[in-house]
């Protein structure tokens, strides 16, 4: 019978912290166990000289020989059995250590779907009345544009909403399961262009015609708007945010998007641990920088819609120069 397969990124994250634990205390312990054997060998085989075994006993004094093969047999099969022991023993302590981290990830998860369906609600009401806005100033109206940029920001808002609920494992996740890759970028590009003005930064975007993308538009967006907006958070004013989409011929026509931004870096955290939620880097000041060292649950909503539409997402590379975010998603 195969083991069953952990369910998310957090029921993996538990597995590996146990393994972890599990072999630092079965490598401290085999040690023992063995310097321990080490040292009962080198008695016995002290004992075993010649020079020892020709000794008379004093007065009053008893000596037993032993066979001193069978001794260094018994003592092989001890240790064995005792390195055994211990493994299965660091098993069961390594298991018991992690549990409370498996209840508190449990609990958040609780929360962050619980703190959806709150939003929920609002939220529809809000495009309920930008809709009914929308009709009453009509196609022709002076500011039917900005309504309508408003009532695309709250669908955006609802997706979120959707995405947290699927990355806590309440809700499957919703829509049709193709977007257009290139429209969906430069839309979330252009959206995020606004903030970015506010600090002097510039967004470019590299992108064909047209490239599809084998997920749901919302949560290609939400992609898209948490990578740049992490890279603008860890761009100093007047710097520059690069985005780019590219197809992977290798993998079957693969879709790529690589958010390159011109910051001081990941620094004080291991690049792959930016996905984990509210991960925190150095809080050393840099200058230029917004008053934020933290990764929030964007980049680690970013790891769960790959991961559930069969993509991945890494830091390909992080320095001085820069830190270049990779996503790769199926292809249509």
């Amino acid at each position: 019978m195969s083991a069953r397969r952990p369910r998310d990124a957090d029921e993996l994250a538990v597995r590996r912290a146990a393994a972890s634990v599990t072999r630092q205390i079965s490598i401290a312990t085999v040690a023992l166990v063995v310097l321990i054997v080490i040292l009962a060998v080198i008695v016995v085989i002290w004992q075993s000289q010649p020079s020892e075994l020709r000794e008379k006993p004093a007065p009053g004094e008893d000596k037993i020989y032993i066979d001193a093969g069978a001794v260094l047999v018994a003592l092989a099969v001890i240790g064995v059995g005792a390195v055994l022991f211990a493994a299965a023993i660091s098993w069961l302590i390594a298991r018991r250590a992690v549990r409370p981290l498996g209840r508190a990830l449990a609990l958040q998860r609780a929360f962050v779907a619980d703190a959806s369906h709150e939003l929920r609600t609002p939220l529809a009401v809000l495009d309920a009345r930008l809709q009914l806005l929308q009709l009453r100033l009509g196609a022709s109206g002076p500011d039917a544009d900005t309504v309508a940029e408003l009532r695309r920001d709250a669908a955006a808002l609802v997706g979120i909403v959707n995405e947290l609920l699927a990355a806590a494992g309440d809700e499957a996740g919703e829509g049709e399961r193709v977007t257009d890759a290139s429209a969906d970028a430069a839309s979330v590009v252009d959206s995020l262009r606004l903030l970015a003005a506010e600090r002097g930064i510039e967004i470019s975007l590299s992108a064909p015609g047209s490239l599809r993308a084998g997920l749901p538009t919302v949560s290609f967006r939400r992609c898209v708007t948490a990578l740049v907006d992490n890279a603008l958070a860890h761009t100093p004013s007047g710097g520059r945010v690069e985005v780019a989409l590219a197809r992977l011929p290798e993998r079957a026509g693969a879709v790529a998007l690589t958010v390159t931004d011109h910051g001081p870096g990941i620094r004080g955290i291991a690049p792959d641990r930016v996905f984990e939620r509210f991960a925190h880097s150095d809080p050393g000041e840099a200058d230029g920088l917004p008053q934020r060292r933290g990764f929030g649950i964007g980049l680690a909503l970013v790891r769960d819609v790959a991961a559930r539409n069969g993509g991945t997402v890494r830091v390909e590379r992080t320095g001085p120069e820069g830190t270049v975010f990779v996503l790769e998603v199926p292809a249509a």
